[in-house]
């Protein structure tokens, strides 16, 4: 029997996603999570409910940067890949509390890196990195791309993001340690984070309340859809590097879209208008994101199939059956 994946994250957006396709094509599944306030826990609950007599998922409340119980965990479980996607997430949340990217980001990520390298057998992590890390690069014709400098963050949790993937290539190069790191844009769908723009937008929009709109409309982003991002992910994790090999990808959308014709697209998916408040610029922020995602697609053939406006309108179904809106 092949040995269990480890996925932290598993009450996330995204770690949920990606441990119900690992189980859907017979893979056994270790989720680890620690379940913090961040934003509603019912949500996250909600998510881990929906593994409930799955066979081949078993679930540990473990904060991630908890080194000896996740080294304990991989130790005892015989795990040989790891899916990393735990995170303290929020761009704007790591300015006012900066000490829990700290601890979440890299400290979370030291503990997965020490407990990979002392498994034996050990074949792959693949980790969430952010496309934040490329800083505030004005919107041109092209895609951001990996060999462009990233040297520049603007927010802590772009640094902390940064930082993984450095400490990343040190252990590849020390221990020999296979290891593909994802650069991630605007993931959105079913199950989403509700500090996300399009979400937070959907809660003011069905109660009559203004959103903010910041940037004044001007910001664009590369938004993608989890199964597209899923998809990815697993590629991925199926085509590990050479030992000592580490890679960083971008796994993005490539079709980014005006904040404005999002705010457009979500109207017409929840069938309501919103009220509109228009802000600057909030620290942190960039103006625009943009995946080119020539090379995940080279190695696995990745490409992104859901467009924004089908998209939202699975996260509009999904929103009023889950929160019960007509």
């Amino acid at each position: 029997m092949a040995a269990p994946i480890l996925v932290t994250g598993a009450a996330g957006f995204v770690g949920h996603a990606t441990a119900h396709r690992l189980l859907a094509r017979g893979e056994r599944v270790i989720g680890i999570d620690i379940v913090n306030d961040y934003y509603d826990v019912t949500l996250k609950e909600a998510r881990l409910a929906t593994f409930d007599g799955i066979d081949g998922f078993t679930f540990h409340r473990i904060d991630v940067a908890d080194a000896e119980a996740v080294a304990a965990l991989v130790r005892d479980h015989g795990v040989r890949r790891v899916v990393h996607l735990a995170a303290q997430a929020g761009v704007r949340h790591s300015i006012d509390n900066p000490f829990a990217y700290e601890r979440s980001n890299v400290g979370g990520h030291l503990a997965i890196l020490e407990a990979c390298r002392h498994a034996p057998g050990f074949e792959h992590l693949v980790y969430a990195s952010s496309s934040s890390v490329y800083g505030d690069k004005p919107m041109g014709g092209e895609g951001f791309r990996e060999d462009e400098p990233a040297n520049r963050p603007v927010s802590l949790y772009a640094a902390t993001k940064r930082a993984c993937e450095l400490m990343s290539q040190s252990y590849a190069h020390l221990y020999r340690m296979p290891q593909t790191g994802l650069r991630f844009f605007t993931v959105y769908g079913p199950w989403g984070r509700p500090d996300m723009a399009y979400f937070s937008f959907t809660n003011k929009i069905v109660t009559g309340s203004p959103i903010e709109v910041f940037g004044e409309g001007r910001m664009a982003r590369d938004f993608t859809y989890i199964d597209d991002i899923v998809d990815g992910i697993l590629g991925a994790l199926d085509h590990p590097p050479e030992p000592g090999g580490h890679r960083v990808l971008n796994i993005g959308g490539s079709q980014p879209v005006g904040l404005m014709d999002m705010i457009e697209t979500l109207e017409r998916a929840i069938g309501r208008e919103a009220v509109k408040i228009m802000k600057p610029m909030q620290p942190g922020d960039v103006t625009a994101t943009y995946a080119d995602v020539s090379q995940l697609h080279a190695l696995t053939g990745y490409e992104p199939k859901v467009r924004l406006a089908e998209g939202l309108g699975r996260f509009a179904e999904w929103y009023k059956g889950y929160y019960k809106v007509n």
